[in-house]
């Protein structure tokens, strides 16, 4: 206080009001006036749209003291980071090392309303955590963009707690991409993105955003005594992460089967079906494209379990999938993890071991039709194809060099253009006479060519 003083307050009568309402209207500052489009330039406009769904973080935690140089000695810090709400019913990705230890982990969001998190799952060495807030509202979540265009060069904004300082922001490009950095002896990280844009303590967790405003990075690390070298985790690798740390086997003890993968061009797409799973049950093949969950749109695999998350056992949902080029709808039913016989309401649908199936088994290979518009721009011979969207590891394609993306044309003497193709040449007992089957496949508009063992091909068309 400026003056010690006491002085005793009055009652403002009518004239005292009046007086003070002509000082307000003197001292009031003028409406905003409207922002020009020049300033509104696309990183205040990034900004702006994603401030909402970022969120700082602070705690006490326990740490080692050094200094003291007793055996156990410890000592009280206060951690700082940031996270990024994932779903809006209050899950935050954030990094582990942000919350691992925290007794009370105090986040606050846009708003300035602060909440207490529980820590939902964590993965140790990727570093990063799901942790999850009780808002009394939806809250509104990150738009997410994919790591895998990303280009050097490019600008990109980081947004966190900056040594506690909410909702810092700093800009900056790609440096490079593919980085592996050690951090300490128990921590390393591998594929990072290396940015300039200012990282420091507190960032942690944050979202690294491309000029659209989406995240396009989780921020992790900065370079000691360094400046202008920050990392972040691509988005693309954080997202596969959180799909499992969300997962509703992990959170909510249900069970549904898929293993899902993202085709080149961006399409979650069905790498595996346990047999006996409700998934199988419910009609799903290996290759599917999965396009709806419960009524929401399927953009990754952490939409699949974000739309599970909080549905009955044994209640029928729907599920659209993109076969070739049909459109299925299907009905799944969760089952408890665990229980022998789960009971559903809805009769389960017989499902037989298909050539779809048979094909990632025999060959290791989940296939989608490709269009026909696909060979009209390239200058080749062929008619058609399918295009591989994962293949499995250790299988005899991966152990020829087929990856995903590339579309298979033909096998021994047959074209590969159908799914009837498929199902003719993995069910073939002419096959399992040979002993390798060439194969052909494009990449890039080349055509490339090889042999692919087939010893496997001989005991499926047995089984069958």
């Amino acid at each position: 206080m400026r003056n010690s003083t006491t002085r005793r307050l009055h009652p403002i009568g009518a004239a005292g009001t009046c007086l003070l309402s002509m000082l307000a209207l003197l001292v009031s500052p003028p409406a905003q006036a409207e922002v020009s489009e020049l300033r509104m330039s696309p990183i205040v406009r990034a900004v702006q749209n994603v401030r909402p769904s970022v969120v700082n973080i602070q705690g006490r935690k326990t740490v080692a003291d050094t200094d003291k140089g007793v055996a156990g000695a410890t000592r009280q810090v206060n951690g700082m980071g940031t996270g990024v709400v994932v779903d809006g019913r209050g899950y935050v990705l954030t990094n582990f090392h942000v919350v691992d230890g925290v007794r009370q982990i105090r986040v606050t969001l846009d708003d300035g309303s602060v909440r207490i998190a529980r820590l939902v799952a964590n993965d140790r060495k990727t570093d990063l955590a799901v942790i999850k807030i009780d808002a009394g509202r939806s809250l509104p979540t990150i738009e997410i963009g994919s790591s895998a265009d990303l280009m050097t060069g490019e600008t990109v904004i980081a947004v966190g707690n900056a040594y506690g300082y909410e909702h810092t922001v700093t800009r900056g490009i790609i440096s490079a991409l593919g980085r592996d950095v050690q951090v300490s002896d128990t921590q390393s990280y591998d594929d990072l993105i290396q940015t300039d844009a200012s990282i420091n303590p507190g960032n942690s967790g944050g979202p690294l955003l491309n000029i659209e405003g989406r995240m396009v990075g989780v921020n992790v690390a900065v370079r000691a005594g360094a400046q202008g070298i920050g990392f972040a985790i691509p988005v693309d690798d954080a997202l596969k992460v959180t799909a499992n740390l969300m997962s509703v086997e992990r959170l909510e003890s249900k069970w549904h089967g898929v293993t899902t993968g993202v085709a080149r061009d961006g399409a979650v797409t069905v790498s595996g079906v346990a047999k006996g799973s409700p998934a199988a049950r419910s009609g799903i093949r290996v290759g599917d494209r999965i396009e709806q969950v419960a009524g929401a749109q399927v953009q990754r695999s952490l939409d699949v379990e974000r739309a599970l998350l909080g549905q009955r056992v044994g209640e029928a949902l729907p599920v659209a999938v993109r076969r070739g080029e049909r459109r299925l709808e299907l009905r799944m039913a969760l089952a408890q993890r665990g229980a022998d016989s789960p009971v559903l309401d809805t009769e389960p649908i017989a499902v037989a071991a298909d050539e779809d199936d048979a094909a990632w088994e025999v060959l290791g290979l989940a296939l989608d039709v490709e269009p026909r518009s696909t060979f009209a721009s390239l200058n080749t011979k062929y008619r058609g194809g399918m295009r591989v969207l994962d293949v499995r590891a250790g299988s005899p394609a991966a152990q020829k060099g087929i990856v995903a993306g590339d579309i298979l044309v033909g096998m021994h003497r047959w074209e590969t253009a159908s799914e009837d193709d498929i199902r003719y040449i993995v069910t073939n007992r002419t096959l399992a006479t040979m002993p390798a089957v060439k194969f052909y496949v494009l990449r890039d508009g080349e055509t490339l060519f090889g042999e692919m063992p087939v010893a496997s091909v001989r005991s499926a068309a047995v089984r069958r």
